[in-house]
């Protein structure tokens, strides 16, 4: 992966910083009744248990596959010479509305404690049928925050997923796009959609990738993504340089009569290589992921999804990112191509939609226990774990109970995630207040 010098810019000023915490939303929506399946002390997950280098099963090793160069390069000559993300902001002309023009109905769906200090919603006409799951923003792909000189933010979204499970959509639908937001100024944020596709048939076209969008990582020139397609799990991975226009307007996606269309939308990612693990029903399954830069190298993190009903604790890992600027492939490998853990743990903690870790501790996402109601943000190590209460009976279900993957941007020291309609923001150091 060749490090782009024409991206990083190191200076920090502290009135940047300013503009971009703000000041807390006045965010109109009360919070909404606790169902009575509260998350309390006593449902504590407990410490973090550390898995063994020995147990295979518990460390599962990524293998690596790059689609062939000349695919790519075949698919580029009949498209015409591939983007970058300046070239796809340019074309963001859907405006997000602040948090003051968003329903109350959208605006229940925010946490309760610690609350958003910044929030969004995205517009009903072109996310009716979709469901957002995962975001990473340009605080992952360079530690100054920027790409090119803008900020920017990545919302994953997959159509005909409303309302059901991380395991995946119904068949027949599933596909996954991206909308490329316009975060250079926080009170005017705008966005654009970019299609996720997969190469075919030597590069001479590609279809939609049908999938769940539950992490994202975009780091350096890839963007990492979590995939279930056809009971196979996978991270795919997009090279933000090689993104493709569309040239016909048509619902349908790949070669068409007259040029290449995109299911509607303007642009199309086709992938550029992909980490798969073995098969087997008892494999761990990496369901959402995140960036970790308090770690020497940078790290991914990964939590898979463990129904609460089940008989076996989660699984997590961290896994080492390359600093080789002649790799393709973010993950550092061994000989064998493959990508081992650096770390591996296990926790009581059930349904995690999103995990975050920094330094040694690690922040999971779980999900709400019913419909409409707010999740619980644990925070956990090898001492034990915590949770925000929001109620005088020690209610800890005071975090969006639909949220999706978690993002932290070091430079601005934010926390974004999105449930339903909402893109939010907060402080990490109010989730260290509201821990205690």
């Amino acid at each position: 992966m060749k490090h782009r010098g024409r991206h990083r810019r190191r200076r920090r000023g502290k009135a940047l910083r300013a503009t971009l915490a703000g000041t807390a939303l006045a965010l109109t929506a009360a919070a909404t009744l606790i169902s009575a399946s509260q998350a309390t002390v006593a449902d504590a997950p407990g410490a973090l248990k550390p898995v063994a280098a020995s147990d295979g099963a518990g460390q599962p090793a990524l293998a690596e596959h790059r689609v062939p160069g000349r695919w790519l390069d075949r698919l580029a000559s009949k498209m015409g010479r591939p983007v970058g993300v300046g070239t796809v902001l340019e074309s963001a002309d859907l405006p997000l509305r602040d948090a003051a023009g968003c329903s109350t109905a959208e605006k229940r769906s925010l946490p309760v404690e610690p609350a958003a200090t910044r929030a969004y919603c995205f517009g009903g006409s072109d996310t009716r049928g979709w469901r957002a799951g995962a975001v990473t923003t340009s605080g992952d792909a360079d530690d100054d925050g920027r790409w090119g000189g803008n900020r920017v933010i990545l919302s994953g979204w997959t159509r005909g997923a409303e309302g059901g499970s991380m395991q995946g959509p119904a068949p027949g639908q599933g596909l996954a796009k991206v909308a490329f937001v316009d975060a250079n100024d926080p009170g005017a944020l705008r966005y654009t959609w970019a299609l996720l596709a997969v190469p075919v048939d030597g590069g001479r076209d590609y279809r939609g990738l049908v999938s769940p969008l539950s992490g994202m990582v975009w780091y350096q020139d890839k963007l990492l993504v979590t995939t279930r397609e056809g009971g196979r799990d996978a991270l795919y991975v997009y090279d933000m340089d090689r993104i493709q226009r569309a040239t016909v307007e048509s619902d349908a996606v790949g070669r068409v009569r007259g040029g290449w269309a995109a299911h509607g939308y303007r642009f199309v990612l086709p992938a550029v290589g992909s980490y798969t693990l073995p098969g087997g029903d008892g494999t761990p399954r990496p369901a959402t992921v995140s960036l970790d830069r308090s770690t020497s190298p940078d790290s991914l993190v990964a939590s898979e999804w463990a129904p609460a009903d089940g008989d076996r604790r989660t699984r997590l890992w961290r896994y080492a990112l390359s600093r080789d600027p002649d790799r393709s492939g973010p993950l550092t490998t061994g000989s064998s191509g493959q990508a081992a853990p650096t770390e591996a743990y296990e926790t009581k903690t059930t349904e995690v939609r999103g995990v975050l870790a920094y330094r040694s501790r690690w922040y999971l996402d779980r999900a709400a226990g019913s419909a409409g109601g707010h999740g619980t943000l644990w925070r956990q190590d090898t001492e034990g774990a915590r949770a925000a209460g929001c109620g005088t009976d020690e209610t800890r279900n005071c975090w969006s109970g639909g949220s999706g993957s978690l993002s932290y941007w070091q430079e601005t020291g934010e926390v974004w995630s999105q449930s339903g309609r909402m893109l939010f923001a907060l402080p990490l150091t109010s989730v260290e207040r509201a821990l205690g």
